[in-house]
């Protein structure tokens, strides 16, 4: 054989696809999201983009990239001197102390929901 490829590589990937596809079910044990949990604060650089995207859509009305948003938003970032981004660094970082006081609250209700399921599963089984 000439140049040819062997017969067996495809046999192989064939096996490799079959195993793959075998293991593509959902994840047993994994817990979902919880919809009620705070997100996360945004960066500094995502708190700018929140204003650059505004800016540059108004300034590139027909640009419907969103790369080339991101890319022109990080060069600007980039560009910027530490007191530049100071206003967006307080930004995210009230962000970051809101989250983190929403975050203590979840956490505490969390854990009265843990307790009372306790309480409910430990009475049912000395029924």
């Amino acid at each position: 054989m000439k140049g040819g490829k062997s017969k067996a590589a495809p046999r192989r990937t064939d096996t490799k696809l079959k195993s793959k596809s075998a293991g593509a079910g959902k994840k047993a044990g994994k817990a979902g999201k919880d919809p009620n949990k705070p997100k996360r604060p945004a960066s500094a650089f995502f708190v700018f983009m929140e204003e650059f995207r505004e800016k540059y859509k108004k300034e590139h009305p027909n640009n419907k990239s969103v790369s080339a948003v991101g890319k022109a938003g990080g060069e600007k970032w980039k560009s910027l001197t530490e007191a530049e981004k100071a206003p967006f660094v307080s930004r995210a970082e009230k962000r970051k102390v809101e989250y983190n006081k929403n975050m203590v609250a979840y956490n505490k209700k969390l854990m009265e929901i843990l307790e009372q399921t306790k309480k409910s599963l430990t009475s049912q089984s000395q029924k």
